[in-house]
């Protein structure tokens, strides 16, 4: 019989997990959005970061223990109760967004934004967007083709001197602040609802779906360190991650507060992404502004061959007809691809499939979490994806752009959506998945006591 004592882990340990969740769950890329949202919040900025951290913070983690409890080798064992099928799909979906469809291509987006765009005259602006995401993109693939390490070592240097950078700005910025975060204007929709809507911007980060596809590799090294109970893995990641996260928290909320600050210098920004640059040229000038380009640029690049790789190595796995270097070319050229319609365009297309997806990973997530006091039963997972599913497409087609919101089709869906509870927070899903879960429930304790009544009389 297996020895399943799990022992003691040292401080360091703690110390090394905390660095794999800091890793996998901080990207330069997603420092964007806590800083609009603290332009969009203003003096709600409070409420605003108690709904952001959750979608932000607390479910990434809670991700990364789904994979723990369940010993799920990834995204596809989550959706696994609900059949192959539905697996399949649902991992195609997490893959193509965190991928090539949105997650991917603002790496490219992001860095050009924040890096690049200052320096370029407007009228030239998509030519150099051209330029640089075919060289970004360039650099992604051959660094993936051949799984080089000397861009992760890079980037093992350079995040640090990132972070080191991000930090000097927060100094400066509470130093020489541009504003008062607690009278500055908030957005009409934040005035009526700050962490409702905090809590929706939280989808952006794509966090929590990134902690499905990737936790895995986190559970794996807890694993080698001698924790073998499902239990004492999740136990650790918890324990490890309170630490991991709370430096996620702690930089988001600052970039909260300073975006909230900015709106007594700059107008409302278009995206985060013009919100930083103004911040970071305001305070250090054309100087800062070249560093943060190169660091910026490394950091996200990092990130880009991270997710090309695993998403030719994830469909390589389950469509073995095209080999992983062809995965690759079809990421990386379709990453290109979109990531010329600008990073405006990306987000305001991401945002319906995120209303989509995250309400379905929510459910996943805590099903899988509780999963124990259930034993995983399929029914229970049944009632509650199929409750989630139908409202979470009323939100996906309302939350579209006006192309297909506006139209007489999205005109019908929203009308449909509307007779739902919460729907006019974009949370139409909460209250139909509640009740799925307590007909899963119900219909589970049924059969486990026919199931026993059945023992009995045999």
């Amino acid at each position: 019989m297996p020895d399943l004592t799990s022992p003691k882990l040292t401080k360091r340990q703690y110390f090394v997990v905390a660095s794999l969740l800091f890793g996998l769950f901080f990207g330069a890329g997603n420092l964007i959005f806590p800083l609009h949202l603290g332009q969009l919040a203003g003096s709600h900025w409070v409420g605003a970061a108690a709904g952001f951290l959750v979608t932000g913070v607390l479910l990434p983690l809670l991700s990364v223990m789904a994979i723990a409890i369940t010993r799920a080798e990834g995204v596809f064992d989550i959706g696994r109760p609900l059949g192959v099928v539905f697996a399949l799909v649902f991992m195609v979906l997490i893959h193509a967004t965190i991928g090539p469809l949105f997650g991917t291509p603002r790496t490219a987006t992001v860095s050009f934004t924040v890096g690049v765009a200052p320096f370029v005259p407007a009228q030239y602006q998509q030519v150099a967007l051209l330029v640089f995401s075919a060289v970004f993109f360039g650099l992604a693939f051959a660094f993936s083709y051949r799984e080089n390490s000397i861009l992760a070592n890079v980037g093992k240097v350079l995040n640090p001197m990132f972070l080191v950078l991000l930090f000097l700005m927060f100094l400066v910025a509470f130093l020489r602040p541009l504003g008062n975060p607690m009278t500055t204007t908030a957005t009409a929709a934040y005035v009526r609802g700050s962490v409702v809507n905090g809590f929706l911007q939280g989808y952006n980060t794509m966090d929590a779906l990134a902690g499905l596809a990737f936790g895995v590799t986190v559970v794996t090294a807890v694993r080698q360190m001698g924790q073998k109970r499902a239990g004492a893995v999740s136990k650790v990641v918890a324990k490890s991650g309170f630490l991991a996260m709370a430096g996620v928290a702690l930089i988001y909320l600052l970039l909260i507060v300073v975006g909230a600050m900015s709106l007594g210098r700059f107008k409302l920004s278009a995206d985060g992404g013009v919100a930083f640059t103004q911040l970071v040229n305001y305070y250090g000038g054309a100087f800062g502004q070249a560093v943060l380009a190169v660091l910026i640029t490394v950091t996200c690049l990092t990130t880009a061959v991270g997710l090309v790789a695993a998403f030719a190595q994830d469909f390589h796995k389950h469509f073995p007809q095209l080999s992983y270097h062809a995965w690759l070319t079809l990421t990386t050229l379709a990453s290109f691809a979109i990531a010329n319609f600008g990073l405006q365009q990306i987000i305001a297309w991401s945002t319906p499939m995120l209303m989509f997806l995250y309400p379905l990973a929510m459910v996943l997530i805590l099903l899988s979490v509780f999963s124990p006091f259930f034993n995983r039963d399929g029914v229970v997972y049944a009632f509650v994806v199929v409750m989630t599913i139908v409202p979470a497409l009323g939100d996906m087609v309302v939350a579209f752009p006006s192309v297909v919101s506006a139209s007489a089709f999205g005109k019908l869906v929203a009308t449909w959506r509307d007779l739902l509870p919460l729907s006019g927070l974009g949370l139409s899903w909460v209250v139909p998945a509640l009740v799925g879960l307590v007909l899963g429930l119900g219909v589970h304790a049924w059969r486990v006591r026919q199931a026993a009544t059945s023992e009995v009389v045999d």
